[in-house]
């Protein structure tokens, strides 16, 4: 008897989680030796690859998620809140990267970042962790570029071996620290154009293309890359538009007051690769990942969200292909 895999295409995670300390709100910035009273704060597993990986648990959608951890107590904690998802944590000899966000009251958010464990994680250590793609259509999401050096030089290789073992290729690469010099855009459009599924923001995208408004970056973009890839720009609140084909798709954001926004765009993320995943269009899997993004940001503590409980927010009223 020919027994034919008949496992269903999932989605490999490979980038970064670090530990983030959120704290809120702040009204304007305290002067130098003063103690400010902050009325919530929630200590949770981050990086654009965690946050993506308990997106995708919280919408009950499998992942594997390989990444590394730092060799110290805040390591090991970091390693345990992954249960529930495929996670393959080595461990780098350095300490564990944390970042503290302070949720501003006007909105805004200031970030304080270690360089810790991020620096040390390379595509050599996470290679022997990927296996073949389980099925056709089965997605490998590069997040965190800018964070991880080592990674980022072997890049082009990664994409290389990711395509050699049957993946479609997704990526979010986060905005470079340095700015979109010519190199860093140069190297970024070489990425860009091998990939089937570019996850950018708005800013991203006109910085990039080096634009002044979003439909110009787009159309700028566009050209230089694979006929088949999808061009995501997440546009916030406003939702997110996508360029595929020739044609521009769009969906609008469900409107809710959040205190924190963090990781909204790795959510986002999760929702629309989890709706193509099951095997839904551009149009529902755009809509799919504001829900998603829009729901879990609406959530704080963010570590009260239990597996699976969001996991209606991806399937549209009626499954459509693009």
């Amino acid at each position: 008897m020919d027994h034919q895999n008949t496992a269903p295409p999932s989605l490999a995670i490979i980038g970064d989680v670090a530990v983030d300390l959120v704290l809120g709100p702040v009204d304007g910035w305290p002067a130098i030796g003063t103690e400010t009273i902050m009325r919530r704060s929630e200590l949770r597993a981050g990086g654009s690859g965690g946050n993506t990986a308990l997106a995708m648990r919280h919408l009950g959608a499998p992942c594997r998620l390989l990444s590394q951890v730092g060799a110290d107590t805040f390591g090991g904690w970091l390693a345990g809140e992954f249960s529930g998802v495929d996670a393959q944590l080595g461990v780098a000899q350095a300490a564990t990267t944390v970042s503290t966000g302070v949720i501003h009251t006007c909105g805004e958010r200031t970030f304080f970042t270690t360089k810790g464990h991020l620096e040390e994680q390379s595509w050599a250590q996470i290679r022997p962790l990927v296996g073949a793609a389980p099925a056709p259509g089965s997605i490998a999401l590069l997040t965190g570029a800018f964070l991880l050096p080592k990674m980022r030089e072997a890049y082009g290789q990664v994409i290389g071996d990711l395509a050699d073992l049957g993946y479609q290729i997704a990526i979010d690469t986060g905005w470079p620290p340095e700015g979109w010099t010519p190199a860093i855009r140069a190297a970024t459009l070489g990425w860009l154009s091998r990939c089937d599924h570019i996850l950018l923001n708005e800013i991203e995208v006109t910085g990039l293309a080096e634009a002044d408004d979003l439909d110009t970056a787009l159309r700028r973009l566009t050209p230089l890359l694979r006929p088949e890839a999808v061009l995501v720009a997440k546009t916030g609140a406003k939702g997110a538009v996508a360029h595929y084909g020739g044609a521009r798709f769009a969906a609008a954001a469900p409107q809710v007051e959040v205190f924190d926004t963090i990781g909204a765009g790795d959510s986002f993320n999760a929702g629309y690769l989890a709706a193509r995943l099951s095997g839904l269009g551009i149009q529902d899997a755009l809509a799919g990942g504001c829900r998603a993004a829009s729901a879990i940001i609406n959530h704080f503590p963010r570590r009260a969200i239990a597996p699976g409980q969001l996991a209606d927010l991806v399937a549209p009223a009626h499954a459509g292909r693009n």
